[in-house]
């Protein structure tokens, strides 16, 4: 499929005269246009633009539904994530004016903490809404706001609040949007930590917490029918945590929206195992969307940040928590991120890539039993899968042919990659759950489904070809 062309030339002012980016609101959603000269600037092809890159397509999902309404408020002429990626909120956005006042590439670190007001009129115009700009750290910063810009062109949302860390996001966006007496129904595979705050911790507020398997759509209308239901949050895919089923699970986003919506219920995703280049929740219909963003987006394993997306509206009241919380983030690592983002669809592209061919090529190994990936015809989320998703992202899981020891002794002969948590990064990853999470923990390990010979590999950026033949090495060990 060919690539859009974004070489458009335009006469754009300079960048400290830009008008200010805004968003074109669509009733009932998170979705937001680019400003039509901006979008023009680094326009595709005429007609109709795509919310996905065709270049991050994998081969087995390439039929990757687009919701048409969404499509319809993005506008005709709309940047590619390639292009986003680079110059949302800085060139294509208010942020980079506000953070430098300066024709520096680069947008620059502000790491005053406080800020400064010309006189007392001045004062009031910022109190007032008439005037943009900065008060306390605490509450926003111009190098944190490029960020922000930046993560809502690629999701399509309004607005986008950056946090300490992905867990900050995700208890600043629970406390704020289910209230003492409301109700919170989550998936059994959502994140360890997130089911354990929703389980243990909020229930001590009045919210009543229901957990329903991912897949079980009939078990979730019951629940909606039987009483008021704030919020329903899951993972998708499932999961990146390394204490939960690493089994690759997809919810169908537009489904459960749907089934939501009728009952006035949000629905929150967790992307984070997706990143924005594969997947964007609010186009499906969820009204909120969140990210780890230490993962895919800022994507060198050097800095911890979280994200959460939405409508205006909405995350004005996250962000309201946020403030009493105290999860604000670092400019030095916003700026980090920022760095770290302009690559990442050419980061997600190549993984994307790898984990599919490998999880092909493992599938018919004879040494490997099982292998989950979402990309793989074989997958039982592959229909869903390749509805929402513009490709299967870079994580796989697999079954070796042995027992715990064999598992081991095949992660032990790779040479290439490292044993670690987490994903995302440039480096490949790999962990043996039953090891890194489970070890003395066989009730939990039996109740989750953790197989002593399963295998969690996170693909980096190295050339297929070596990470293929580390692995064929390594399982002639087993």
């Amino acid at each position: 499929m060919a690539r859009p062309s974004v070489l458009v030339k335009t006469s754009l002012a300079r960048r400290r005269r830009r008008p200010r980016c805004c968003v074109s609101k669509t009733e009932g959603s998170g979705t937001a246009t680019l400003p039509s000269a901006e979008a023009a600037a680094l326009a595709g092809v005429d007609g109709a633009a795509d919310i996905r890159s065709p270049s991050l397509m994998v081969p087995a999902m390439q039929d990757c539904e687009v919701d048409a309404t969404a499509t319809a408020a993005l506008g005709r002429r709309v940047a590619s994530d390639e292009t986003l990626t680079v110059h949302a909120g800085e060139k294509l956005g208010s942020g980079g004016e506000a953070a430098a006042g300066t024709d520096s590439i680069a947008t620059p670190i502000v790491s005053g903490t406080t800020h400064w007001f010309r006189d007392s009129a001045d004062l009031v115009a910022f109190r007032e809404g008439r005037r943009e700009s900065f008060e306390y750290g605490r509450y926003g910063n111009p190098t944190v706001k490029v960020l922000e810009e930046k993560i809502s062109a690629l999701e399509r949302a309004e607005a986008t609040l950056v946090t300490s860390s992905g867990m900050n996001a995700i208890v600043a966006t629970l406390l704020a949007l289910v209230p003492p007496g409301g109700h919170v129904v989550a998936t059994n595979d959502c994140y360890t930590e997130t089911r354990a705050l929703i389980r243990d911790r909020l229930s001590k507020m009045g919210i009543l917490a229901t957990f329903v398997d991912l897949d079980d759509t009939e078990a979730l209308e019951s629940v909606l029918d039987q009483g008021d239901v704030t919020m329903f949050y899951a993972d998708s895919p499932t999961t990146y945590s390394n204490t939960t089923n690493p089994h690759l699970k997809v919810v169908d986003v537009r489904r459960v929206a749907e089934l939501c919506r009728r009952r006035g219920a949000l629905v929150c995703i967790d992307s984070t195992l997706a990143s924005p280049i594969n997947q964007k929740p609010l186009t499906l219909g969820a009204d909120v969307v969140l990210h780890s963003a230490t993962k895919y987006i800022a994507g060198h394993h050097d800095v911890i940040a979280g994200c959460v997306s939405a409508s205006e509206q909405l995350i004005s009241r996250i962000r309201a928590w946020h403030h009493d919380l105290g999860g604000a983030i670092s400019p030095n690592a916003a700026y980090m991120i920022i760095r770290g983002l302009k690559t990442m669809a050419l980061r997600v592209e190549a993984q994307n890539r790898t984990a599919l061919r490998m999880a092909r090529l493992l599938e018919n190994h004879p040494k490997i039993e099982r292998v989950h990936y979402p990309g793989l015809e074989s997958s039982p989320w592959h229909g869903v899968g390749r509805k929402q998703m513009a490709g299967g992202g870079g994580v796989i899981s697999f079954e070796v042919a042995s027992d715990m020891d064999g598992a081991t002794r095949f992660v032990d002969a790779l040479e290439l990659p490292l044993i670690a948590t987490s994903l995302g990064g440039c480096e490949s990853l790999v962990q043996q759950p039953a090891v890194m999470s489970y070890w003395g923990k066989s009730d939990e390990k039996t109740k989750n489904g953790i197989k002593d010979n399963l295998v969690r590999f996170s693909f980096g950026i190295e050339k297929y070809e070596d990470l293929r033949d580390d692995i064929l090495q390594a399982l002639e060990k087993i």
